[in-house]
């Protein structure tokens, strides 16, 4: 897992509260995004990923998946490059 990121939909989901989940602000967040959405905006952002049939923690119940994504910077300016192609995907 050196080197990797993992990112679930819930982290773009406007929907939700930060302690629901939510990981950028609600003016980067997109409505009810799926796993689908968000494996388009990592494609459009050049970026190389695997994508696994698992579950956010918290929500063990919603089997929504995840992508597991080569990155060796910060989390969070992954999810600022993630966001920023989600919103202009949707």
């Amino acid at each position: 897992m050196k080197g990797e990121r993992i990112l679930y939909p819930c982290y773009f989901n406007a929907a939700l509260k930060r302690a629901e989940g939510r990981r950028v602000p609600r003016t980067s967040a997109v409505k009810d995004p799926t796993l689908m959405d968000l494996e388009k905006a990592v494609k459009r952002a050049g970026l190389s990923f695997r994508v696994e049939q698992k579950h956010y923690p918290s929500r063990w119940w919603q089997k929504e998946g995840r992508i597991v994504i080569q990155w060796k910077e910060s989390k969070e300016k992954l999810l600022k490059k993630v966001a920023t192609q989600m919103a202009a995907g949707k």
